[in-house]
């Protein structure tokens, strides 16, 4: 039985005062209707994990972050002429784990070629992304390695305000490693100097220092 009532957007927006609400007892159901409900809105983000359910507000010092490194993915794939997808927030969800999330940022690069030209992704069917990203400064917080654990997500990439930190799906569960699955050449040291970078040089400038240091790791 759901612990939560129905409420609209802009009750949630303001529940989440600290960017963050998290919801106990909420069942499947009200998630895949919340979900079909914001479906056109940016407003709200939305993480579910066996009953729990995260409300977030994206801020600018949750969003910037996520941007700078969706960006250096993009310019080391370019470099490296390896084709990454780039799905942004796009909520993955498997009812039969009942888990969900939508991502700061998704890549598809090994799995890339399974699911071109595709503008929908279904679990039931289609394979999950390769990479996710996620920034997480604010408390409280729901830990979603489990949830990305169960939906078969080979690598993600997690910024605390402090450094970058990788983790890699091995079984079931995800083990802390120095350097990137999906791009070898990238540590969690460069992409945490890269994301300070990011966060006071000018972008271009900070774009082409990027592609130069992949170039020099050819």
């Amino acid at each position: 039985m759901e612990s939560v009532l129905n409420p609209s957007l802009k009750e949630l927006a303001s529940m989440a005062i600290n960017q963050k609400l998290i919801m106990q007892g909420v069942g499947w159901d009200f998630y895949e209707e919340i979900l079909a409900e914001y479906v056109d809105s940016n407003a709200l983000h939305f993480a579910y994990d066996d009953g729990v359910l995260e409300v977030e507000v994206p801020l600018p010092e949750h969003e910037v972050p996520s941007r700078i490194l969706s960006d250096l993915v993009t310019i080391i794939s370019i470099e490296l002429n390896v084709n990454a997808r780039n799905f942004g927030s796009t909520t993955f969800r498997q009812q039969k784990n009942t888990k969900g999330c939508e991502p700061d940022t998704a890549f598809y690069i090994k799995n890339e070629p399974k699911i071109r030209g595709l503008l929908k992704i279904d679990l039931t069917v289609d394979p999950p992304p390769d990479l996710v990203i996620e920034v997480d400064v604010t408390s409280p917080s729901l830990d979603k390695l489990p949830i990305y654990a169960a939906l078969g997500v080979s690598e993600v990439w997690l910024y605390k305000g402090a450094e970058v930190e990788f983790f890699q799906l091995v079984g079931k569960t995800y083990r802390k490693v120095s350097h990137s699955i999906s791009f070898p050449v990238l540590s969690t040291e460069k992409s945490t100097e890269f994301l300070n970078k990011g966060l006071t040089a000018a972008p271009n400038e900070w774009f082409k220092e990027v592609k130069d240091w992949v170039n020099s790791q050819k």
